[in-house]
């Protein structure tokens, strides 16, 4: 084959790589995967992914149940326990896949009366395994967000008291950790949700201990899941007002605010000495995305359930959503693969046209 030919061919496949390449990052980019669903009244603070069954869960504002939503929307109750008192919230909620088991934190809202409290339930049939008075050393306390080790435990944040409750397989609650950690950084008092403290929680299995955030600090800690003892975790920039967090199957560690409309994207190198925020990701104003889950290897969902407006007592709404989430960072190290791919590809094309050229050049010398 002439070397023009060559050529050629070579700036064409690279023209229709440049050509398709715009498409195909917009494709990552756009088709994500968004979950509408109908449940009045819901107003949903907490969202978990069950790996069993492949569907997610989520709590309710209103009401004293935990419903099941498919990638349809399809809204199933799981969970209705009409023993708990009147007009509690269903706050955090995880999937204790190893027992087979749901563990969600019960809290009463101002006015009602003080309760805080675990609850587990079976994962399969829904019935209550147990249910977890959780002891306060204050008046106050906002038990908020749970995570779960692979022995049973449950720990579950105390949002107004900067401690965590810890409460075994058998259903026996106790305070955890009061570390000093906790409570050494400054609080401007004046600024919005100033008594929320510790919330989101996520138990990393690998080193056995937890990572908790601080929502009107921003900072991070990482908890010995033995002890309670405690140390703040140095990143690459605090955190605004950061509420659910999850620890992606991968390492990386997704952390989301309704205050800001964010979701960050946390690593690190060390075992959470310090770490680094890799990607920051804007997420839409309306829905308050209070929570986030991984889905399998590093798909990320976020829940808009509207919290805040039932908090301020709407009671009309009858819409919400599941979004998939995309890091524009982990999709261009996506693309860079789908380049190396083509380019493999183009190399082959070209050297296939090339041993086709003397072939035809060969079988020609032979029929002269």
């Amino acid at each position: 084959m002439p070397i023009h030919s060559l050529t050629s061919h070579t700036t064409i496949l690279l023209f229709l790589l440049l050509l398709i390449s715009s498409p195909i990052t917009k494709t990552i980019a756009e088709n994500s995967h968004v979950i509408n669903f109908y449940s009045p009244n819901l107003y949903p603070e907490s969202l978990a992914w069950d790996p069993t069954k492949q569907h997610f869960l989520v709590g309710s504002l209103r009401h004293r149940t935990i419903s099941s939503i498919s990638d349809a929307g399809i809204v199933e109750t799981l969970i209705s326990d009409t023993s708990l008192p009147e007009n509690v919230t269903v706050e955090g909620i995880t999937v204790d896949s190893r027992n087979n088991r749901v563990l969600a934190v019960i809290h009463a809202v101002k006015p009602l009366p003080p309760f805080n409290a675990l609850a587990a339930y079976d994962l399969k049939s829904g019935n209550r395994i147990f249910l977890s008075a959780l002891p306060a050393n204050e008046e106050e306390a906002l038990a908020n967000d749970v995570a779960a080790d692979y022995n049973g435990n449950a720990y579950v944040t105390n949002s107004i008291g900067n401690y965590i409750w810890k409460v075994n397989a058998k259903g026996e609650a106790s305070i955890f950790s009061k570390s000093p950690r906790f409570t050494e950084h400054s609080v401007d008092p004046d600024t919005l949700y100033s008594f929320i403290g510790l919330n989101g929680i996520a138990y990393v299995s690998s080193g056995d201990y937890l990572l908790v955030v601080q929502s009107n600090t921003g900072k991070l800690f990482k908890v010995d899941a033995d002890d309670g003892t405690a140390r703040h975790v140095l990143i690459s920039k605090d955190l605004t007002y950061p509420d659910g967090v999850v620890l992606r199957s991968d390492g990386v560690v997704l952390v989301v605010s309704p205050q800001v409309n964010k979701l960050w994207l946390l690593k690190s190198n060390n075992g959470w000495g310090e770490g680094v925020v890799y990607d920051e990701i804007d997420l839409e104003s309306e829905g308050y995305p209070t929570s986030v889950v991984s889905r399998g290897r590093d798909k990320m969902y976020v829940l808009y359930g509207y919290f805040m407006e039932g908090l301020l007592g709407n009671s009309e709404r009858e819409g919400f959503r599941i979004e998939e989430i995309r890091s524009p960072k982990e999709s261009e190290g996506e693309n860079v693969w789908l380049y190396v791919m083509i380019g493999f590809g183009m190399v082959y094309f070209v050297y296939w046209r090339f041993q086709m050229g003397q072939l035809v050049k060969s079988m020609n010398k032979k029929i002269n």
